[in-house]
């Protein structure tokens, strides 16, 4: 069999037009894991008045972080996948779940080169229903459809992988380096807390509390709320923070439903009324910079923070094409290509 990887990210927008933001936000807001309800509420939530009023701010938002390029999140996703493929040794492929290019041009793509056997590798540190997993059950409708004799291996959650963290602790100390930061925010990207327990395997552990993401538990290699606290355990480890130097807190709620706290505005808010003055931030549910790093939190976080009194706003870029990330992917690719293929008999 020929090998392959197909290394997927959210997706932007082809444009910042409202036109191109609506077509965009109606396929992203309509995944039944994004917004888990039944579809005609769905269809009225988000047709009937998300996207009669929202593309237009969208649009507005998408302006302000637009590089001349196109997509931050397109060129930078562009710039990892190309770096990749000179470092593996089998074809890489780049597709988004939402927008262009589409999962299923990338594996046709991968077919076109003779692939037969893929790596479906969600660029997302975390496990979510609205991530990871919607990535995954797309691929595989598109392979028993249009793809029926490819074989599918995909990448777990990577959030507590030695290589990540080490990558990941590397970039933030790096940029921190000579920072005279008083507190540093781990930023991770919300969802609805019935996610969680939707993804419990166990149908009891996660009880949204104080103690379940650290009472061991199978519930956690699917737990996204888990996997948020221990990356940010793993890496303030690493980098020898002291506990009250860092927190975590969770950004881009939507609606009214509960949703994992504590909230990332609201959080840059008390710290800034509670007297911290110079303040960092990492983001680190995306390694790909993009509306919610450039805009929701380098920008918008910043406004709330200087409002409250805040004085230093310090923000970590994203791994983006960093060349160390670059490394530690193209080996996990090779590592996997270089295992034998199982015989039938096996």
């Amino acid at each position: 069999m020929s090998k392959g990887v197909l290394l997927v990210n959210l997706g932007s927008p082809d444009s910042t037009d409202p036109k191109d933001v609506k077509r965009y936000l109606d396929e992203f807001l309509m995944d039944e894991r994004v917004i888990d309800v039944p579809y005609w509420a769905r269809t009225l939530l988000v047709r009937g008045i998300i996207l009669n009023t929202r593309p237009k701010k969208s649009a507005e938002a998408y302006q302000k972080i637009w590089w001349e390029e196109g997509s931050p999140l397109m060129v930078l996703s562009e710039r990892l996948q190309a770096k990749v493929d000179e470092l593996t040794s089998v074809p890489i492929a780049l597709a988004m779940r939402y927008g262009k290019p589409s999962i299923k041009s990338g594996l046709q793509e991968l077919q076109d080169k003779g692939v037969d056997e893929v790596l479906v590798f969600p660029l997302y540190p975390q496990f979510a229903m609205a991530t990871t997993e919607t990535i995954l059950v797309l691929a595989e409708e598109l392979r028993k459809k249009h793809f029926p004799k490819m074989e599918f291996t995909s990448v777990p959650a990577f959030y507590n992988h030695a290589d990540y963290i080490r990558v990941l602790a590397n970039s933030i100390g790096e940029r921190l380096e000579g920072v005279d930061y008083e507190h540093l925010l781990f930023s991770y990207h919300g969802v609805p807390e019935r996610h969680i327990r939707k993804s419990d395997i166990t149908r009891s552990h996660c009880k949204m509390d104080d103690k379940c993401c650290q009472t061991p538990s199978a519930a956690h290699q699917f737990c996204y709320r888990h996997q948020c606290f221990e990356t940010t355990r793993l890496v303030a480890e690493y980098l020898g923070l002291e506990k009250d130097k860092y927190s975590v807190s969770f950004q881009s709620r939507l609606g009214f439903d509960p949703w994992l706290k504590p909230y990332t505005d609201r959080t840059i808010e008390r710290l800034g009324l509670e007297g911290t003055k110079k303040l960092a931030i990492v983001t680190p549910a995306f390694v790909s910079d993009c509306l919610e790093t450039l805009e929701e939190i380098a920008m918008e976080g910043k406004e709330i923070f200087e409002e409250v009194g805040g004085k230093e706003f310090t923000v970590v870029p994203c791994l983006n094409d960093r060349d160390e990330w670059v490394k530690v992917l193209a080996r996990w690719i090779d590592e996997w290509a270089m295992q034998p293929v199982a015989s039938p008999e096996e």
